[in-house]
């Protein structure tokens, strides 16, 4: 153990002295973590002796998501939010169940052997986008305000909207549905939209309330005034999870909740900056365990059916959709097409592998397979063409 945490820990702190020069090449931060556990892990030197198994993978992916799920949400520009707030509600309302639908008819084309069930999981577990990966681009402020704000609130969200309806179909493949498909989804859906933004709701606003009352009376140190907002990151996200409830939506909520009571503090972005950077850590320490865990695995499974869909969702099943969810609202093509390809698959589509794998199902191989290939093309093509992307609709736009 003291050994692999010896490697994880020495390739971190080069990553990190070299960061501010590899940022502006076209390697981002997660494709070189994925790299190196690839090379560290049993398809490459094999010098990572970590066995990581599917629970301890999903519960770092979790965390990591959660916290980052958090910092973003609190530092959201919510005068900006409310402005454009028809953006991501479109994207979700709209885009998120056409991109579903898209993929579930691509997996009953592409993988007969699916079963309805399955080739809707598939779909689910490859629909919501993931904020770590779509950092490189919601924080790029040549991007106009109104695109990355939409789209750093529907990744905010996304995931934990998927969860219920993920969770639904596993009953129902699994045959442990005994209610209708429509109640199954209802209760799911009211435990874990509704707890979640509860939980959220009421423990970031009364965290905000007693840092802002400890501030006043000088209570809080200068040296642990960082430390609350990753630790209620993590309590929004583990109290909610322990009740039934989204701790996705609940750190998503509580982010925000946090970010509009705070919005006059002063030094709001030094309490937030240790939260950002605690997700950022964690999120590249799970790039590399997946790169080590999770990639061999995948190299296992290469057929022109899953990289054909794999290739799929991160085109036209995103894009599509997106285009036509946000005609009518006065954005050009070049605004739509952008939002649509910057829809990243990561963490989220990691944990809901995790959990069809716990499932046991008949094509759980198959879904597994695709899932990581759509991963790791997400983690390739994103990362490589964030920042020139970006940087090009950007001059396009000021052009025009």
């Amino acid at each position: 153990m003291y050994a692999d945490l010896t490697l994880i820990a020495a390739f971190t702190l080069v990553y990190a002295i070299v960061a501010g020069r590899l940022e502006k090449g076209k390697l981002s931060g997660p494709i070189i973590f994925v790299a190196f556990g690839v090379l560290v892990g049993p398809a490459g030197l094999d010098l990572l002796g970590l066995v990581l198994d599917g629970e301890s993978l999903k519960f770092l992916a979790e965390l990591t998501l959660a916290v980052v799920l958090f910092a973003d949400a609190a530092g959201s520009n919510l005068t900006v939010l409310k402005r454009i707030l028809g953006l991501p509600a479109r994207l979700l309302l709209v885009g998120l169940p056409l991109t579903i639908l898209l993929g579930f008819g691509a997996a009953m084309v592409l993988f007969p052997q699916l079963s309805l069930l399955e080739a809707g999981i598939l779909a689910t577990m490859l629909a919501p986008t993931d904020a770590a990966l779509g950092k490189a681009v919601v924080s790029n402020e040549a991007v106009p305000e109104e695109v990355r704000e939409g789209l750093n609130f529907e990744s905010g969200l996304n995931d934990g909207i998927c969860v219920p309806i993920l969770l639904v179909l596993l009953e129902l493949a699994g045959g442990h549905g005994d209610e209708s498909a429509g109640a199954l989804a209802l209760s799911f859906a009211a435990e874990e939209l509704g707890v979640g933004l509860t939980v959220g709701l009421v423990l970031a606003l009364g965290s905000a309330w007693a840092i802002r009352f400890a501030r006043r009376r000088d209570w809080l140190s200068e040296q642990w005034s960082t430390v609350p907002v990753v630790a209620l990151g993590i309590l929004c996200f583990a109290a909610a999870q322990a009740l039934g409830g989204s701790g996705f939506i609940a750190a998503f909520v509580g982010g925000l909740a946090l970010g509009s009571f705070m919005k006059n503090e002063d030094r709001k972005e030094n309490l937030l900056a240790s939260a950002e950077l605690s997700g950022d850590v964690l999120a590249l320490v799970t790039w590399l365990c997946f790169g080590a865990a999770v990639v061999p695995i995948a190299l296992n499974h290469v057929d022109p059916a899953t990289l054909g869909y794999a290739a799929l969702s991160l085109t036209i099943a995103r894009m599509l959709p997106v285009f036509l969810s946000l005609t009518g609202m006065g954005l050009g093509s070049m605004t739509k097409l952008f939002v649509g390809w910057f829809g990243p698959r990561g963490l989220a589509s990691v944990v809901f592998c995790v959990l069809v794998v716990d499932a046991d199902l008949p094509g759980g191989t198959v879904l597994t397979g695709v899932a990581a290939w759509t991963i790791i093309g997400s983690v390739l093509a994103h990362g490589i063409s964030a920042s020139p992307l970006a940087n090009a609709y950007a001059k396009r736009l000021a052009g025009e």
